[in-house]
């Protein structure tokens, strides 16, 4: 294991504990591979039309070019996503997070009626997840897990054939990059990672 990583903490709630948990922050680490996943408030199928999803297929890859995010395995459902990818500069996520949802925000709210005055939100309020992966066997379960949505939701018996499972690297040429880079983040506990809902295992 090589040096220990850089990691920007930033969270919208300042106080270290609330209602007895401790408060969730994003982590903004370089050379790093990422899981991020956002649901629509309320589970609402913003993304049910292909026009919503196309809305958000544009946006996606305009901001992660311009951010250099390079997604590796993406899935599309009607109220959320999720994505598998490589940070070369961890700070440059939250700009990205920031412009792709407010820009796919006000784009969706165009084509839907009524209005979302707020579209983003899991049932804690998070409008995003996003977790650094720490070693290759989370990763091969992060990989799997968007790969497969579509099917664990019923939409279809086979991930090949949804329009909007989108594959940019195959799992073991990531596999491959990542160890060359040392792209996980070894060594450092976080409750989040032990057990938590949002982590595939």
């Amino acid at each position: 294991m090589g040096a220990p990583k850089r990691i920007q903490k930033f969270s919208h709630n300042k106080r270290e504990v609330h209602r007895g948990r401790h408060r969730f922050e994003h982590w903004y680490v370089s050379n790093q591979v990422y899981f991020i996943t956002a649901r629509c408030r309320e589970r609402f199928p913003a993304f049910a039309s292909e026009a919503a999803k196309r809305v958000f297929w544009d946006r996606f890859e305009h901001y992660t070019h311009e951010a250099g995010f390079e997604p590796w395995v993406v899935s599309l459902l009607d109220n959320h996503y999720h994505v598998l990818g490589y940070a070369t500069v961890g700070e440059h996520l939250k700009t990205l997070m920031q412009r792709l949802h407010g820009s796919v925000a006000k784009m969706v709210n165009d084509l839907i009626e009524p209005r979302r005055a707020h579209f983003w939100a899991d049932e804690q309020g998070r409008d995003y997840f996003d977790g650094c992966i720490r070693d290759e066997n989370q990763c091969r379960r992060a990989y799997r897990y968007t790969l497969i949505q579509s099917q664990r939701h019923g939409i279809v018996r086979d991930w090949r054939t949804y329009e909007h499972t989108r594959v940019w690297v195959e799992l073991e040429a990531c596999l491959k990059k990542a160890r060359g880079l040392g792209a996980y983040l070894e060594g450092v506990p976080y409750q989040r990672y032990e057990g938590g809902r949002h982590t595939p295992r």
